[in-house]
């Protein structure tokens, strides 16, 4: 009679544990269920990031990583480590001449020379827009708030095609 009971206990903790990972196992994955809203229609709570993917010989994509990567170290600013890991993507990223360049830039403007600003954007993108002489160009663009009519900036950088490093960077328009 004992191992009867131990048996049905086991079962429906195995049977409880395994509905418990349907539940968990999409949240930790990211993944979201649409919502049903008031009027009953459904929209995605958390829409899922699209796919990203790279290739380390790609200059217009290191110019994606890098502003990634310190738009990223910007924003979380709070982090101890954030303003360490913000200056070395600039060692790691930008030729010393344009390390320089910035350095100037954030002397006179009191501003961030990457971002060409004293806040920090929402989204990113960045745009191959040519080569020749042994450069490659790019055009950053940054958004700087949600809505129907975000602000939007343009930054055009230069990078080199041997190094892959960026090389020069201006705001365009």
């Amino acid at each position: 009679m004992r191992n009867g009971i131990r048996t049905a206990l086991i079962a429906s903790t195995a049977v409880a544990a395994a509905l418990s990972l349907t539940v968990i196992t999409p949240a930790l994955a990211g993944t979201t269920t649409p919502a049903r809203a008031a009027g009953g229609t459904s929209h995605d709570v958390t829409a899922a990031p699209p796919a990203s993917e790279g290739d380390p010989r790609s200059v217009t994509g290191r110019v994606a990583d890098f502003y990634g990567s310190y738009i990223d170290s910007v924003y979380d600013n709070e982090d101890p480590a954030a303003g360490a890991n913000a200056q070395a993507l600039r060692t790691f990223y930008l030729s010393a001449a344009a390390r320089k360049a910035v350095a100037a830039y954030e002397a006179k403007e009191h501003a961030d020379g990457i971002l060409f600003a004293q806040n920090v954007p929402v989204k990113w993108k960045v745009t191959y827009t040519g080569s020749g002489a042994g450069h490659a160009t790019s055009l950053v663009t940054l958004t700087w708030s949600d809505g129907a009519n975000p602000e939007v900036t343009q930054i055009k950088v230069q990078s080199d095609l041997k190094t892959r490093r960026i090389t020069a960077l201006s705001p365009a328009g």
